[in-house]
């Protein structure tokens, strides 16, 4: 799954979560993730796949997913 990095950050920031929304700005993640080819760099930021896939169902990120 795609999705942008900034809707990212979104989603963690409206959940609370500034600490990892700060880590993800600060990283060299790209501006669009691919949960799979990024899942180390996720992870080093303090998201699993299991934990990203729950923020997102619950972040309400709509149309800007691609499968």
């Amino acid at each position: 799954m795609e999705l942008a990095k900034q809707e990212l950050v979104r989603v963690l920031r409206t959940e609370g979560d500034n600490d990892t929304a700060d880590a993800v700005e600060g990283s060299d993640l790209p501006d669009r993730i691919d949960t799979e080819r990024d899942a180390d760099a996720l992870t080093a930021v303090g998201l699993d796949r299991t934990q990203l896939m729950n923020k997102l169902a619950g972040g309400s990120l709509g149309t800007t997913l691609s499968p």
